[in-house]
């Protein structure tokens, strides 16, 4: 019975859109022509009160695209060393890893009762063309994200916590941060999906999203 209050809620929460948290990193700014070098999401589930929580982690290494530019500024910025043994171990092609990632999502979408997967990303705009580019580049034609909306937890964090920048907000809303472990795909992923759960949940606690079970309880109240 639970589960089954749970799976209501989020289909309720955002429209039937299931928020799965994206973080990539990437050789440069350019979405078309620029390398994806890692790719991180975490899909989100919701308990019977309507807190929003992490759920699974999903993550990989990309070997870059043919043609791909990388900037050395880039690697710089981000520490990914290409030419590492383990790294080049593990990293799969942007079909593999796409393919891999979107069955969770798919599967996510189904549990929850939504419809379609809308991205969640710090500086989301950024994360979402690289994505759409990758998939476009792959000829996937069923990405399970909404093709344009996102939720970007920087302009939430922005006005929650008066901080734009991922490790300070993560700070002031009570989340540790660990500045040397950032700019991996999957830690920036998880820290984001912990403060956009932390940012919906404080709106709720205050009042601002009132659940549709806790309405029907007060409605029968008044009959």
């Amino acid at each position: 019975m639970s589960e089954a209050i749970a799976r209501d809620l989020m289909a309720q929460r955002f429209r039937s859109y299931l928020p799965v948290v994206v973080d990539l990193e990437t050789g440069g700014f350019n979405a078309k022509g620029d390398a994806l070098l890692e790719i991180a999401a975490v899909t989100l589930t919701m308990d019977p009160e309507g807190n929003l929580l992490p759920d699974a982690t999903y993550a990989y290494h990309l070997k870059p695209f043919e043609g791909a530019n990388i900037e050395q500024s880039a690697l710089d910025f981000t520490g990914i060393k290409l030419d590492d043994p383990l790294r080049q171990q593990v990293a799969v092609s942007e079909a593999e890893a796409l393919g891999e990632l979107f069955r969770p999502v798919r599967k996510a979408i189904k549990a929850h009762g939504c419809t379609r997967a809308i991205l969640v990303g710090h500086n989301a705009a950024f994360d979402h063309g690289f994505l759409n580019a990758a998939a476009e580049r792959c000829g996937i034609k069923r990405n399970p994200f909404h093709p344009f909306s996102s939720f970007d937890t920087a302009s939430l964090a922005g006005l929650v916590y008066g901080q734009t920048v991922l490790a300070r907000a993560c700070r002031a809303a009570g989340i540790e941060f660990d500045n040397k472990s950032a700019h991996s795909a999957r830690y920036d992923t998880e820290r984001t999906a912990e403060l956009f759960c932390a940012m919906v949940n404080r709106y709720k606690d205050l009042g601002g999203w009132r659940l549709a079970q806790r309405e029907q309880e007060m409605d029968r109240a008044d009959d």
